[in-house]
């Protein structure tokens, strides 16, 4: 899963690469220095028994109720060292009382898009462990835009990434002013780097170079469909993760996540908040409005995945596999129409003909991969399925996949490769990444039959090969506890909104219908015909972002679920 994003003009990727990691796309090492401190506040989830605070005991704590549980990236902002300050006045408080935040104007991006006239950033110490308020501290990098019409303005919005491991400081970057116009200043639009993530703390587990190119973290099997080097490759992640990650990567968690954004609401002094999640994030925003249900004011979750405890991130990447077999047709139908033919890009006479095309070619690969435009990163099957999947995204990757693919058919060209593809990614993207998908639910050991499931997936989807059922180093991950996904449940207000692509490579309709059976009364949904994955202001259509802005300006909703034609 991943935030939502599209690909610019000239066909570069500007923010899946996070969504093509493990679900999802991988974003680049920022360095930023942010600035402001918050005193710990105990979340809902946690109860007095767990808290240990400095010089008070258990019994003096009054508990809490607990409500229940590639493209590149652009480089993350910075702030000055010494920022200017300025006053948080934001609605009435909420809980424990939070020193506010202190804002200065976020530095320069060093690549990519540049942070927002009038974007500012700090950071906010919180918690390791929230159940230790009085023990170490890490940092998670937070950003806002607020509103151009203070007199529209209601209240403040959560911008919450995808992935994991999107950025929220870049997420705020791509959006804001689109997002600022669609809900008519009616916010102050606020996001956060989920620790692990661009300026927040980090984490390293020491995965070599080899390991971590995105065709190697990524459990692509074998030609033949063997998954033996898969296996070793996770066996020896996990095992590094284990040994060198310590607390902070084992933090890295959906709750930890829901904590944390529920800190920075007190931390603006806000007794509710809207949310719009995108990807990984609308099953962050599912989590929180399910812990917190009177902290949630309105609630959008835009490309969903099935929230079932028992195939939380193991479910969502084998989904990918229907997933991309639904959205190939709209490639297809693209590579084949006569128009291709002045670009030089048309792939086929017949939208039936391309995929047999395209298996074709990835088989050729397969025997004899093409050397490429990066010496040593040859274009092999499996890095040709690697692209599609990216490409599967958004309709403006098409012109780049097809591009490639009449590169790779060329006997006497030289394929260039997507920059996500051409070298490994940092260690701490790469540890971030496979740490948050297996710290949050316990996945299928190694000897649950991967091999069997893997050669099923190939026959019934032979565009993924296998891959999203193939292990990975979560089969092997060395949990200190008992992992506790949230159960998502219809109790709570009737706030949520829910839009939807038909045809989503990364959360098909099918998980994201079992979303909205979880929520039952509570959610509306609208699905729209476009294809593609990050529906509102990005991949969907003018009827979706408009029923979507009119629920965060007015609250307005379908009376039922409805769909939006292109």
């Amino acid at each position: 899963m991943g935030g939502g994003g599209r690909v610019d003009q000239a066909g570069h990727m500007t923010h899946w690469t996070r969504k093509a990691l493990l679900f999802t796309l991988s974003a680049a090492a920022a360095a930023a220095t942010l600035t402001a401190a918050v005193t710990p506040v105990m979340p809902s989830d946690v109860t007095a028994s767990d808290v240990t605070l400095p010089g008070v005991s258990s019994s003096a704590v009054t508990p809490v109720t607990s409500v229940l549980s590639v493209t590149p990236e652009v480089s993350v902002p910075s702030v000055p060292s010494v920022p200017s300050v300025s006053p948080v006045a934001y609605g009435r408080p909420a809980g424990r009382a939070v020193p506010p935040l202190v804002w200065g104007p976020c530095g320069p991006s060093s690549g990519g898009i540049p942070a927002l006239a009038g974007q500012e950033c700090a950071r906010m110490q919180v918690p390791l462990d929230y159940g230790d308020l009085g023990g170490r501290t890490v940092e998670v990098a937070v950003t806002r835009l607020r509103t151009d019409r203070p007199d529209a303005r209601r209240g403040t919005l959560f911008v919450v990434p995808g992935g994991p491991g999107s950025s929220g400081v870049q997420r705020l970057a791509q959006k804001g002013e689109a997002l600022r116009a669609a809900t008519r200043g009616a916010y102050d639009l606020v996001s956060l780097d989920p620790r692990g993530v661009g300026a927040s703390t980090r984490a390293s587990c020491g995965i070599p170079a080899a390991d971590r190119h995105l065709m190697t973290l990524r459990s692509w099997p074998a030609s033949d469909g063997s998954i033996a080097a898969n296996a070793e490759r996770s066996r020896r992640t996990a095992e590094l993760c284990a040994r060198n990650g310590g607390p902070v990567l084992r933090s890295f968690t959906t709750r930890n996540e829901v904590r944390d954004l529920d800190r920075l609401r007190g931390a603006l002094g806000e007794r509710k908040v809207s949310v719009w999640g995108s990807s990984y994030g609308s099953y962050v925003g599912a989590v929180y409005a399910q812990l917190h249900p009177d902290r949630i004011d309105r609630l959008v979750l835009d490309s969903t995945g099935d929230p079932d405890p028992g195939r939380v991130a193991y479910g969502w990447l084998a989904n990918m596999a229907p997933g991309a077999a639904e959205r190939f047709p709209d490639f297809a139908a693209w590579a084949a129409d006569p128009a291709r033919e002045a670009e030089g890009l048309r792939l086929a006479r017949r939208p039936g003909d391309v995929q047999p095309l395209f298996l074709a070619l990835a088989r050729e690969l397969d025997r004899t991969p093409r050397p490429s435009d990066v010496p040593g990163v040859p274009l092999s099957g499996n890095l040709l399925r690697q692209v599609l999947q990216n490409a599967l995204y958004s309709d403006a990757a098409f012109t780049p996949l097809a591009r490639l693919v009449k590169e790779a058919q060329d006997p006497g060209g030289r394929p260039v490769l997507p920059p996500e593809l051409a070298g490994p990614l940092p260690d701490e993207d790469a540890s971030m990444t496979v740490a948050a998908v297996c710290n949050d639910v316990r996945w299928p050991g190694p000897a649950s039959g991967y091999a069997d499931r893997v050669a099923a997936d190939r026959a019934r989807y032979p565009l993924t090969a296998g891959m999203p059922v193939n292990i990975t180093p979560c089969a092997f991950w060395k949990y200190e506890e008992e992992p506790r996904p949230t159960r998502i449940t219809d109790e709570g207000p009737s706030n949520v909104l829910m839009i939807q692509s038909l045809r989503d490579p990364s959360t098909p309709l099918a998980g994201a219908l079992k979303m909205r059976k979880a929520l039952g009364g509570r959610a509306r949904m609208v699905t729209v015909e476009q294809g593609g994955h990050g529906v509102y202001l990005g991949n969907g259509n003018a009827c979706g972002d408009r029923v979507v802005s009119d629920f965060l300006v007015t609250g307005a909703r379908p009376a039922r679920d409805r769909h939006c034609p292109n």
